[in-house]
């Protein structure tokens, strides 16, 4: 006989990487749904990445225990399943479980609290969602794209369910999508791996002729002020730029440089290799490397619980990258044992992933040095804020004509301005000068590098 279906409880797992908390951005089942094992029911943000979260377990939800737009800690409640039983079960007796809820308890006993199934530990199946008959909620967008189920017999499931769900990885194309009636299983991605990007809905906006000019700022009464929550990807900056500014003493200094000798390597690599698609970062990228081994000093950190400083053997170099979501800062590891070609392929790939919001959690820790290309945003200089617990960051400005002083005569070259940040409990300035002007040199005269490589 059957018996009442048993309440199972999921609550936020551990996402890793330290994460305590995480954003509740889009419910994608409502309460009377039914759910398979491994399905995904939420869409989460952390401090470092947009995640998926799927569900132990198979059956009704029963309840949601918090709103879209909410933050929740790690450990507190998210859903409630009501799980069938075909038997009645003894009062303290296992209530059945499928194998991804099976690894979940199992990793859960392990150690390391609620583990997030599919996520670091194993690879879920593609999850495939079943929807009441007559639901008014359109479907969710999702990652992966799974078949939805077949639809009861009798019911009266709309044709439009049985195409492939988009996949739409940012949340703010989700929203200018909904705000302009755009449906998104009907638009042809132009991201990589199917992925449907903000370009994408835009383009149809304009085809609809529903795009208008930004609407002048709305200029607040006399007392009243607009309170933006610091949630999310900003929180986690600001809280990193605070400490870092709290903790690290740092000093800045800076000096101009005529990078036409730069451009000149950079067009005769690509005049070279074509198909490695050597940018100026990666130029920059490779000399960066390269003065960070021959002045150590700044490849390292502070562990002040042991008052000692922490020198590193590799290089793992991070460089900030604009998204969406705001500034990122992925790290190409061990930069040290690579080629230019080798560090223009890894920051191509590492900066796509970051803009389709696809760059997971431990791609953002672990460097030991930033390189913070600015210039492209047309500014000239900066003092760059250290990304803690590193010891320094070089900022590159714009590069444009100037006149130069050369050999006696004046004449126009390309001059940019670089910005060096260091901690100075690591090095005095002689280091930091001495590894600026180290990288000024290579830009001047990238023969330089020579020495090194």
């Amino acid at each position: 006989m059957t018996s009442e279906p048993t309440e199972r409880l999921f609550r936020l797992p551990d996402l890793g990487e330290g994460l305590t908390e995480a954003e509740i951005i889009e419910w994608k089942v409502a309460v009377g749904d039914t759910v398979e094992i491994d399905q995904i029911v939420v869409e989460v943000e952390t401090a470092k990445a947009t995640v998926e979260v799927p569900v132990p377990y198979a059956g009704t939800v029963l309840k949601l225990h918090t709103d879209a737009g909410t933050s929740v800690e790690v450990g507190r409640p998210l859903i409630s399943v009501g799980t069938p039983q075909t038997a009645p079960v003894p009062p303290a007796g296992p209530v059945a479980e499928g194998p991804a809820a099976a690894r979940y308890r199992e990793e859960e006993r392990a150690g390391s609290g609620n583990v997030l199934i599919g996520y670091g530990t194993g690879h879920a199946p593609a999850s495939r969602r079943r929807r009441r008959t007559g639901a008014k909620r359109a479907p969710a967008s999702t990652h992966r794209t799974a078949a939805p189920a077949p639809p009861a017999s009798g019911s009266a499931e709309p044709a439009s369910r049985a195409r492939t769900a988009p996949r739409v990885i940012s949340p703010l194309v989700r929203r200018l999508a909904r705000e302009h009636g755009v449906d998104l299983a009907a638009l042809s991605p132009s991201g990589p791996h199917g992925i449907i990007q903000r370009r994408d809905v835009e383009r149809v906006i304009a085809a609809a002729g529903t795009v208008s000019a930004p609407a002048a700022p709305v200029r607040p009464e006399t007392g009243s002020a607009e309170r933006i929550p610091l949630r999310g990807l900003r929180r986690a900056v600001a809280e990193k730029l605070s400490r870092s500014r709290t903790e690290i003493p740092d000093a800045t200094t800076w000096v101009d440089v005529d990078a036409t000798g730069l451009l000149e390597a950079k067009n005769a690599f690509q005049a070279a290799r074509p198909d490695a698609r050597i940018g100026l970062l990666a130029v920059l990228a490779r000399i960066c490397v390269a003065g960070l081994r021959r002045f150590p000093e700044l490849n390292s950190t502070v562990d002040t619980d042991r008052n000692e400083i922490v020198r590193y053997s590799h290089v793992n170099l991070g460089f900030a990258a604009q998204t969406e979501r705001g500034l990122v800062v992925p790290v190409v590891r061990d930069a040290h044992r690579m080629t230019t070609t080798q560090i223009a392929a890894e920051l191509a790939r590492l900066t796509a992933l970051a803009r389709s919001g696809q760059l997971p959690p431990e791609a953002l820790t672990g460097g030991t040095f930033t390189l913070n290309n600015y210039g492209v945003f047309g500014v000239d200089g900066s003092t760059p804020v250290i990304n803690h617990p590193e010891a320094g960051i070089l900022g590159v400005g714009r590069i444009i004509d100037k006149p130069w002083a050369a050999d006696g005569a004046l004449v126009l070259r390309k001059v940019t301005q670089l910005s060096l940040s260091f901690d100075h409990r690591v090095c005095d300035g002689g280091v930091a000068g001495g590894f600026l002007r180290y990288i000024a040199d290579c830009i001047e005269r990238p023969a330089t590098l020579l020495a090194d490589v």
